[in-house]
C-alpha cells in the first residue's frame, strides 16, 4: 500500500473517531462510527490473502449491522421523544437496542464471534489497532449514555464476556486468537463497572490500551504468532524476553503489575456498592484467563526451544522495526500501580 493511501486511511480513522467523539447528535456519531469502519477494511485486507479478505468481510457486515441499530434506536428514540440528542436517550426500547449495539460494536459475549476470527485474519498492527483505537469510538458513546443504557443488560452481558474471555482461551495456541479473548474479557469489566462508575471504566480502557500497546508491538517486533514461537523470543533479543512476560502477566491482572490496578479498584467499588456476588464471579473467571497468561509466560521465560550450539542468534542482527514505541510503552504497562491511590474516584 502506498504511503500516500495509507496516510489517507489513517486520517479518515482518526476522522471518524474524532467526530463520534465530538458529537451530541446521534446522526453526526453514527456517520463517524461509518467512516471509521470504512477506513479499517482496506487496512484488513491489504495483505490479499484469503483470510484477511474473510476477516475484513466479517467485519463490515457485524459493523454495519450494529452501525443500522444504533441508527434505528436513534430513529425510534427521536419518534418517541422529538430530541435527536444523545443525552435525550429516554424510550426503554431505543435504551435497550443501543446497548446491544455497541456491545456488538464492541466484541462484547454473546456477540464476540467476530473478534477472534477478525483478528486471526489480519497483521498485528491491524490487530492493535482493532482492540485499542477501533475500541475508543464505541466507549465514547457508552460513556455518554452510561445512565441511560440498559443497565442489566450491561452488567449481564459484562459479566458473561469476562467468563467467555477466560474459557476461549484456555484452548489457544494462536497468539492473535488469544489476544482476541483477552480483549473480550478486559471489555467485560469495563461493561460491569461502567453502571456503576464511568470514571473506573475510562480506567480499565486507558490501562488496558497501554498494556496491549507494548504487548502487540512487542510480538510484532519478535515476529511471534503462536504459542510455540514464544520458545524463540530470547534469540530475538533476551531482554524483551522478560519484559513481553511482566507484559503478559500485567494484562492478567497479576499483582504488583499495571493491571493489577484497575480489577482492584473495580472490585473495591463492586463490594462498597453491595454487590459481592458479582464482585465475585468477576474475580474468578478472571483466574482463567490469568491461566492462559502463565502458560504463555511459561512457554515465554521457561522453555527454550531444542536448537544446536552453534545457531547464530537473532539478536546479534540489527532490527528491521523501530524499537523506540516499544521502549517508550513498556514502563507504564508495568510500573503504574504506585499511582492508584490517584486513580481512585
Amino acid at each position: 500500500m502506498s504511503p500516500m493511501i495509507t496516510s489517507i486511511l489513517i486520517l479518515s480513522l482518526a476522522t471518524g473517531t474524532i467526530i463520534t467523539m465530538a458529537s451530541f447528535h446521534w446522526l453526526l456519531a453514527w456517520m463517524g462510527l461509518e467512516l471509521n469502519t470504512l477506513a479499517i477494511l482496506p487496512v484488513i485486507s491489504e495483505s490479499h490473502h484469503p483470510r484477511a479478505t474473510e476477516a475484513s468481510t466479517k467485519y463490515f457486515l457485524t459493523q454495519a449491522a450494529a452501525s443500522s441499530l444504533i441508527l434505528f434506536s436513534s430513529v425510534m428514540n427521536a419518534q418517541a421523544t422529538g430530541q435527536w440528542s444523545i443525552l435525550q436517550l429516554e424510550d426503554p426500547l431505543a435504551q435497550t437496542l443501543l446497548t446491544v449495539a455497541l456491545a456488538m460494536k464492541l466484541g462484547l459475549a454473546p456477540a464476540h464471534f467476530w473478534l477472534p476470527e477478525v483478528l486471526q485474519g489480519s497483521s498485528f498492527k491491524t490487530g492493535l489497532i482493532i482492540i485499542t483505537w477501533q475500541k475508543l469510538a464505541p466507549m465514547t458513546l457508552l460513556l455518554l449514555t452510561w445512565n441511560q443504557a440498559s443497565m442489566l443488560t450491561l452488567m449481564m452481558m459484562g459479566s458473561l464476556s469476562v467468563a467467555v474471555g477466560g474459557l476461549g482461551g484456555l484452548n489457544q495456541t494462536q497468539l492473535r486468537k488469544v489476544i482476541a479473548f483477552s480483549s473480550i474479557a478486559h471489555l467485560g469489566w469495563m461493561a460491569t463497572i461502567i453502571t456503576k462508575s464511568n470514571k473506573l471504566a475510562l480506567l480499565n480502557l486507558t490501562m488496558y490500551i497501554l498494556i496491549s500497546t507494548p504487548m502487540m508491538l512487542s510480538l510484532t517486533f519478535s515476529s511471534t504468532k503462536t504459542t510455540q514461537d514464544l520458545t524463540t523470543t530470547w534469540t530475538t533479543s533476551p531482554m524483551l524476553a522478560p519484559l513481553t512476560m511482566m507484559t503478559l502477566l500485567s494484562l492478567g491482572g497479576l499483582p504488583p503489575l499495571s493491571g493489577f490496578m484497575p480489577k482492584w479498584l473495580t472490585l473495591e467499588e463492586l463490594l462498597a456498592q453491595n454487590m459481592a456476588p458479582l464482585a465475585t464471579v468477576l474475580a474468578v473467571s478472571t483466574l482463567l484467563s490469568l491461566f492462559f497468561y502463565l502458560r504463555l509466560s511459561y512457554s515465554l521465560s521457561v522453555t527454550l526451544s531444542p536448537s544446536p550450539t552453534k545457531i547464530s542468534s537473532k539478536w546479534r542482527l540489527k532490527p528491521n522495526t523501530s524499537t523506540l514505541p516499544l521502549s517508550i510503552a513498556l514502563p507504564p504497562s508495568i510500573l503504574a500501580l504506585p499511582l492508584t491511590p490517584l486513580m481512585k474516584p
